[in-house]
């Protein structure tokens, strides 16, 4: 029996929408699943850690989770919508000051962003204390090949925005940044994309880390390594790596979505 033809199989793609409202809710959702993801991958630290996602009907407000709010309990209804000031103008609990030091820089350096992630990972500040860009040792890294950056002017928990718009100079059109002794930062043109970044980020930290202390891995040469960011580092192959994981955690925790 042959195969059936390609154009059979509907692939999924960036959904579009009718209304500033279906793409909120949408953000929202992605953004609270992205949350729940973290948990589970054990990317949580205590209070650190956020992700946003712009608003899209304000460019200048973006969503975040509630300061103090474990990653394992975001709903929804939850997340706080915060204004170019700082100020929470939707929601009931405060926002992290160090979430809109760093996001609102990046957000308006950067209005092609829709998303950006931050956290505290085990490997990602493992290998953030080393103050090196990741090698393209497997394909997975070759992602990020010459498309991240090391911000390495580490002075404390980030309060200061003139701090945030330092990390957005380093971070530049790039889709990550290694923020040395602190953790990863990743970005995308969807709350997916973003958070496929991070987890993908922080097990090529893991691989290193790994590889490294087994002995002296073999680099891909700069072609190659081009030629895969290429066929697994795009916008769009970002926001497809994470429909699995959507998929996964919104049947396990679908109560995400209150």
């Amino acid at each position: 029996m042959s195969a059936a033809p390609a154009s059979v199989f509907k692939i999924p793609s960036i959904p579009k929408f009718a209304t500033v409202e279906e793409e909120r809710r949408h953000r929202k959702e992605r953004l609270a699943a992205a949350f729940r993801l973290f948990a589970k991958f054990g990317f949580d630290e205590g209070v650190a850690g956020h992700i946003t996602a712009r608003d899209p009907e304000r460019p200048d407000h973006f969503w975040v989770n509630p300061f103090g709010v474990h990653f394992r309990h975001i709903r929804v209804s939850d997340l706080i919508l915060v204004n170019a000031k700082g100020e929470v103008v939707e929601g009931n609990r405060p926002v992290n000051v160090a979430a809109f030091a760093i996001h609102s820089s990046i957000h308006n350096a950067r209005p092609d962003v829709i998303a950006a992630a931050h956290s505290h990972s085990l490997y990602g500040k493992a290998w953030a204390s080393l103050g090196r860009l990741l090698d393209p040792i497997t394909q997975d890294a070759c992602a990020f090949f010459e498309d991240h950056a090391v911000f390495d002017d580490f002075t404390g928990v980030v309060y200061e925005t003139s701090e945030g718009e330092r990390i957005a100079r380093a971070l530049g059109e790039r889709k990550a940044a290694i923020l040395r002794n602190h953790g990863l930062l990743t970005v995308g043109h969807t709350v997916d994309e973003a958070a496929w970044w991070f987890i993908t980020m922080d097990r090529s930290c893991h691989a290193q880390l790994l590889a490294e202390a087994a002995g002296k891995p073999l680099a891909i040469d700069r072609e190659n390594a081009l030629k895969t960011r290429a066929q697994v580092g795009a916008h769009e192959t970002g926001w497809f790596q994470f429909q699995p994981l959507w998929d996964l955690i919104t049947r396990e925790q679908p109560d995400l979505f209150d």
